[in-house]
């Protein structure tokens, strides 16, 4: 039996993960329109519905591609923790970017290595 095209590139993206020993998770991505960070409240809330993830961007970007008809994968740098909420700490916009800068190169590595197993 084939498995669907998504499916076979998300077991990709795990094994190169993995291959890397890069520690990947999966779960609900909640967009939330911006700019700006979140309260303690949304995180609560968004976590009510189920989400692990809570954003300002890829989803906007995601509806555009498939819109063109492009296939999509998505791939999130966590920033901060939301939940629950005695861990929530103030979170700054250099915040974000030191955490991002941060996570840049094993966030290439892993890119390269999906993409070229993508083919």
């Amino acid at each position: 039996m084939d498995l669907h095209p998504v499916l076979v590139r998300r077991d990709l993206a795990k094994t190169c993960a993995s291959d890397l020993e890069i520690h990947l998770h999966e779960g609900v991505y909640v967009g939330l329109a911006g700019p700006n960070l979140e309260t303690p409240a949304e995180y609560a809330f968004c976590h009510r519905m189920g989400g692990d993830l809570i954003g300002m961007s890829t989803v906007p970007e995601v509806i555009a591609a498939r819109h063109m008809g492009l296939k999509v994968g998505a791939v999130s740098v966590v920033t901060n923790v939301c939940y629950p909420p005695e861990r929530i700490l103030e979170t700054t916009h250099e915040d974000v970017v030191a955490s991002v800068e941060g996570a840049k190169e094993t966030l290439f590595r892993f890119l390269k290595s999906w993409v070229k197993a993508i083919g």
